[in-house]
């Protein structure tokens, strides 16, 4: 069955950063699209950035363009974020997927806290 954890989230300082992976499992990953999407406290779902299958193309949600970095590595079926400069608003729970939304019965994310 298609599954993703993902992992690295940790505590962290305003303007600090941090690196989150993402293990998949369950599908042919080099042919997929993968996404990294968030959840913060009392909010919906918010896409945050995607790659193609051969990291031809990368697209980044407004919020996060200029200080996160999607990447992926197809031998390791994992993809990367690097988030860089974040902001107290970046605090979420991070997942990956195949689309730009999330399913926590497959998809497990991962807790960003940006705190002082």
């Amino acid at each position: 069955a298609q599954r993703t954890v993902a992992s690295g989230g940790d505590l962290v300082q305003p303007g600090g950063s941090l690196r989150l992976s993402c293990a998949a499992s369950g599908f042919t990953f080099s042919a997929a699209y993968m996404h990294w999407v968030r959840q913060a406290p009392g909010k919906e779902l918010e896409w945050v950035s995607g790659i193609s299958p051969a990291s031809t193309t990368i697209y980044y949600a407004d919020s996060v363009k200029g200080r996160f970095t999607i990447s992926r590595d197809n031998a390791r079926s994992t993809v990367y974020l690097h988030l860089n400069n974040v902001r107290t608003e970046d605090t979420a729970v991070y997942y990956c997927s195949t689309t730009r939304s999330a399913d926590k019965n497959r998809n497990q994310g991962t807790q960003v806290t940006v705190s002082s």
